[in-house]
């Protein structure tokens, strides 16, 4: 069971990996979570497929946040918000995207190691807040709050 962790955890690091290989890029699409949940949903999964849901939420949170006042949208490059694409500025988001992959394994390694022993309640109460914290995100500055 700890295999298949490892391996999903390693298919999504290297399409992150690559994902954020984009050197004037901020975030790829591909970090986007693709389905909201309801709690019904949620209720009629196992703890596995919860954590998993868990840690994709995680992942996308944690990479858009430091972006969240130039862009919501992802894409979106330097240029695009009015910022030279020089040598600094690559090598600047060059580092951050190193570090985020470094932040997001570390993440991962806890989050396999202690959310398990959780209250799947708590889970599921856990990925409906970051779901929501996203769709926040998604909408922007300009949306209803």
């Amino acid at each position: 069971m700890k295999s298949i962790h490892i391996i999903i955890l390693t298919i999504f690091m290297v399409s992150y990996g690559h994902s954020q290989s984009k050197k004037n890029v901020f975030f790829d699409q591909n970090i986007q979570i693709s389905k909201f949940h309801t709690i019904d949903e949620l209720e009629n999964l196992k703890k596995g497929a919860l954590i998993r849901l868990y840690k994709e939420r995680i992942y996308e949170i944690t990479t858009i946040l430091p972006y969240l006042a130039l862009t919501n949208e992802a894409g979106v490059k330097l240029s695009d918000i009015g910022i030279k694409e020089n040598s600094d500025h690559l090598k600047s988001i060059d580092k951050h995207h190193e570090a985020t992959i470094k932040a997001l394994e570390s993440s991962s390694d806890l989050i396999s190691e202690f959310i398990p022993y959780a209250d799947t309640e708590k889970i599921i109460w856990a990925v409906l807040y970051f779901e929501e914290i996203i769709k926040k995100i998604r909408i922007g500055a300009g949306g209803n709050f």
